[in-house]
């Protein structure tokens, strides 16, 4: 009984290539994704805080910090991002020795080709960074 082994290796390796290296690119493309969302949500909140700090008041403090937070998330092209700014120990005593400013940026990021259908939160990753600020870091009079 003599058999010979026909088998095509290159039908074979096209299939493993595909079964393999797609999922592998696509889980790639997403943790790059991921990583790129949690660098601006950082830069962002970091840069809140020293906008936040350098101002002459609370309600300017307040504009100019979601206006940092605003450019570094767009540096990344990230959209829809909420910025909390709260000023510790009390809103009162916002902006005098001793207190401090906490800047919260949260954003989802979708994750490529995931169809709308399926909504943010499961199609995407919640990526968060809060930055506490002490004043006086960044005053002008040091």
């Amino acid at each position: 009984m003599n058999r010979r082994d026909g088998g095509s290796a290159t039908v074979e390796f096209v299939w493993l290539t595909l079964l393999l290296l797609v999922p592998f690119v696509y889980l790639l493309i997403a943790v790059f994704d991921t990583q790129r969302a949690s660098y601006g949500v950082s830069t962002a909140s970091r840069a809140a805080a020293r906008a936040f700090l350098q101002s002459p008041d609370a309600v300017t403090g307040e504009r100019r910090a979601r206006a940092a937070a605003r450019i570094a998330l767009s540096d990344q092209g990230l959209r829809g991002a909420s910025v909390d700014v709260t000023c510790l120990p009390t809103r009162a005593a916002c902006l005098r020795p001793g207190s401090s400013v906490r800047v919260r940026v949260r954003t989802t990021q979708r994750l490529p080709l995931t169809p709308q259908v399926l909504g943010g939160q499961l199609g995407g990753v919640r990526v968060d960074s809060t930055h506490i600020e002490a004043f006086g870091s960044f005053r002008s009079g040091r």
